[in-house]
């Protein structure tokens, strides 16, 4: 799909009402690849995007935003037909989704963040410099995605991770994850409040980019409106790839909830 500033990449399975999927920092739509058929057996159309400068979609954008992500993912809707559609966002995409939510409400019934960031993670030196090395390397990034595992791993994670840093070393493909990174204005809690859809926040009991997860969703869900939040039981950063059951069973009740609302 053709945007001013580059191209969208996404793919679409199923038939039903429609559920568009965006991934994290470094990582594309094949994030999803275990969750996609879960939730096309229980009836639902559901799109896959790689978020701009990631997977197929073009590098070179002027911004990284969230807020101009969530346009991305309202022209998927628009380019399906319209919607209305559920938006889930995985980490820096959570953010994604509330801006598209509030934006236009009309093409967006519910949204779903997954181990989104109430706030910055505040970093010592040491980390702020590990950081600066993460995204300037492919494989120090693959090697970080490893971490965010901790406790299971799906059958394909060593493929998977095998073909996510040769994607990386591609030309002009990490500098994305560095605008995802410092392109974080305006923050998406200060729009949560606006928000009117029914919400659903997911995180992993074991998500190591917390201190707390548990206390990490509660905060996300006291931000909106109507919201409630769900823990998936020893699933770290991407429930979605390694609680991929779970997950879906957790998705596909507030789907038909946000369906009737």
């Amino acid at each position: 799909m053709e945007r001013a500033g580059g191209r969208i990449a996404y793919e679409v399975h199923g038939q039903g009402p429609l559920v568009v999927l965006s991934h994290g920092m470094g990582e594309n739509r094949h994030s999803y690849r275990h969750l996609i058929p879960l939730l096309v057996t229980a009836g639902y159309r559901v799109a896959s995007i790689d978020v701009r400068g990631h997977g197929d979609s073009s590098t070179g954008w002027p911004s990284y935003a969230p807020v101009e992500v969530g346009a991305d993912l309202l022209a998927v809707v628009r380019d399906l037909g319209g919607g209305p559609a559920v938006l889930v966002g995985n980490s820096s995409s959570g953010a994604a989704v509330v801006f598209a939510a509030t934006d236009a409400p009309d093409l967006v019934n519910g949204i779903v963040l997954v181990g989104a960031f109430v706030g910055q993670p505040k970093l010592n030196p040491f980390m702020r410099l590990a950081q600066h090395l993460v995204l300037r390397s492919p494989r120090l990034f693959g090697l970080f995605h490893r971490t965010l595992f901790p406790v299971h791993r799906p059958a394909d994670d060593a493929e998977f991770r095998r073909q996510l840093v040769a994607a990386l070393r591609r030309p002009g493909r990490m500098a994305p994850l560095r605008g995802v990174i410092h392109q974080v204005q305006p923050h998406w809690s200060a729009r949560a409040p606006q928000v009117r859809q029914p919400v659903l926040v997911l995180m992993g009991t074991k998500d190591p980019d917390f201190p707390d997860p548990g206390a990490e969703a509660r905060a996300a869900r006291r931000l909106f409106p109507v919201a409630e939040a769900r823990m998936i039981t020893e699933a770290g950063h991407y429930p979605h790839a390694d609680r991929p059951e779970a997950t879906a069973s957790e998705l596909v009740n507030f789907l038909a909830a946000a369906k009737s609302a």
